[in-house]
C-alpha cells in the first residue's frame, strides 16, 4: 500500500482503488485500499477520520494485512473511490505532534530526561518523563520551544541506512528493527517517529504547557499547540473575563480578589460554625433530662448540623433515643443517636418503614426519609414501644 501521509503529508483529498471490504462483528466494515492518506493510529497519535466516497471513515488501524479503514458502510471491491480527510483534525495532530517532539527534545537536551509516554487526547497532549521537572523548569522549556517555533526551523525527515543509524544520536522509546524513519528539528531534537509532522516549526504556531503532575517517579506534562492552544486560550480568557465582571475586578487581579474572598469566606464559615454550635447548645439546654425517647424537628439544618444536634442531645441525656429531623413533607434529613441502643439496627427499621436510606455506627445514624412528618412520628413511637 502506498502511504501518502508520508509521501505527501499535506494531501487532503486523493483517489484510490478499493482492494478489499469485509464486514466486522460490530456492524462496520473493514476497507483496504491500494493507497491512502489516512494515518492509522500509532505512536501516541490518533487515527485520521474523514470520508471514502459516501462512507464515513471512523477509525484507521495498521494490521498484519496492512492498513484497514473502518467505515460505517461497505464499498465495492475494485471500485475507485475519493478519500477526503478531516483536515482540521489532521493538521491539529501534526501541530501537536511536532510541538511534543520539540518539547521532549529540549527537555532531553537540558535535563537528560527521556520521554517514556506520549498520548494525544481529545482535550490535551500528555508527555511522561522519567525525571522530575518543576513548573518553573517546564516553563523555561516552553519558552525555548516557542523561540524555536518563531525562528521557523525546518522539520527534516530521513531514512538512514543501518550504518548511518548506528552512528546517529537519536531518541527512541523502544528497540527498532527494519527501516527507521527519523524526524529532526535541527539543533533541538532527533527522534525515531512514525507520525505525521509539519514541514517547518512555524506552522506549530505556539506551544503552551497547561499542567504538570508527579507520575510514576517522574512527571506528566500536559500541553497544547497551534489551533488547540488558541482555542484553549479563548475559553480560559472568556472565563477570566466573566469572573472579573462578577467580582468587579480587573482580569489581572482576579487571583488576588478570589484569594481574599476565600480567606473572608473561611473566616465567615468559622463564625457561622461557632454561632451554630452556640445556638444548638442553647436549644439542647431547653430540653429536660429524660430517659424517654425524643423526636425533634428543626428547620433548615444541614446534615452535619443534624448530626451535631443529635449528638449533643443524647450525650446530655435529653433522651434515651434521639431522632432529629429537618426538611418538609416528602423529604426529610434525619440523624438518630443513642448511648443505650445500637443505632445501626434502629435506623434500618426506620428506613424500611419510612422509605428511607442511610446508615451509620452504633452511636449515630443518619439519612433521609421520603414521607410525611406525621408518619415519622407514628413509626418512631411504634418502634420505641416495640423495643420497650
Amino acid at each position: 500500500m502506498e502511504k501518502l501521509y508520508y509521501e505527501r503529508p499535506y494531501v487532503k483529498q486523493f483517489e484510490a482503488e478499493v482492494t478489499g471490504c469485509i464486514p466486522d462483528k460490530d456492524g462496520k466494515y473493514l476497507v483496504r485500499l491500494n493507497r491512502t492518506a489516512f494515518y492509522p493510529e500509532g505512536g501516541g497519535q490518533p487515527a485520521d477520520t474523514g470520508t471514502l466516497g459516501d462512507a464515513r471513515v471512523l477509525d484507521v488501524r495498521e494490521r498484519g494485512e496492512g492498513i484497514v479503514h473502518i467505515t460505517d458502510r461497505p464499498l465495492t471491491e475494485n471500485s475507485l473511490v475519493t478519500g477526503i480527510l478531516d483536515w482540521e483534525r489532521r493538521f491539529s495532530h501534526m501541530q501537536n505532534h511536532s510541538g511534543e517532539h520539540l518539547f521532549s527534545g529540549v527537555v532531553h537536551k537540558c535535563y537528560g530526561f527521556d520521554n517514556v509516554g506520549f498520548h494525544m487526547g481529545k482535550d490535551e497532549v500528555t508527555v511522561d518523563f522519567n525525571g522530575i521537572l518543576t513548573l518553573e523548569q517546564a516553563e523555561e522549556v516552553e519558552a525555548e520551544v516557542n523561540e524555536l517555533i518563531w525562528q521557523n526551523i525546518p522539520v527534516l525527515e530521513t531514512y538512514p541506512s543501518k550504518e548511518e543509524l548506528d552512528a546517529l544520536n537519536y531518541r527512541s522509546k523502544k528497540e527498532l528493527s527494519g527501516q527507521v524513519r527519523i524526524i529532526e528539528f535541527p539543533g533541538a531534537d532527533v527522534c525515531a517517529c512514525c507520525g505525521t509532522h509539519v514541514m517547518t516549526a512555524g506552522e506549530i504556531g505556539i506551544l503552551k504547557v497547561t499542567g504538570l503532575m508527579r507520575y510514576k517517579g517522574g512527571v506528566r506534562i500536559s500541553l497544547l499547540c497551534g489551533r488547540e492552544a488558541f482555542l484553549d486560550y479563548r475559553r480560559k480568557l472568556k472565563a477570566v473575563q466573566g469572573i472579573s465582571v462578577l467580582l468587579s475586578a480587573k482580569p489581572d487581579s482576579v487571583l488576588e480578589t478570589v484569594t481574599k474572598l476565600k480567606e473572608d469566606g473561611a473566616k465567615k464559615d468559622g463564625d457561622v460554625s461557632r454561632l451554630t454550635r452556640e445556638l444548638l447548645e442553647y436549644k439542647t439546654a431547653q430540653y429536660p433530662v429524660s430517659s424517654d425517647s425524643l423526636l425533634v424537628f428543626e428547620e433548615h439544618l444541614l446534615p452535619a448540623q443534624l448530626r451535631q444536634f443529635a449528638t449533643m442531645l443524647y450525650e446530655a441525656k435529653k433522651g434515651s433515643i434521639v431522632l432529629v429531623c429537618s426538611g418538609e413533607d416528602g423529604l426529610f434529613q434525619y440523624a438518630a443517636g443513642s448511648s443505650d441502643m445500637d443505632m445501626r439496627e434502629f435506623s434500618r427499621q426506620l428506613n424500611a418503614k419510612l422509605n428511607g436510606r442511610g446508615g451509620g455506627n452504633a452511636l449515630l445514624a443518619q439519612g433521609t426519609f421520603q414521607t410525611s412528618f406525621q408518619e415519622i412520628q407514628k413509626v418512631f413511637q411504634e418502634e420505641i414501644q416495640r423495643r420497650i
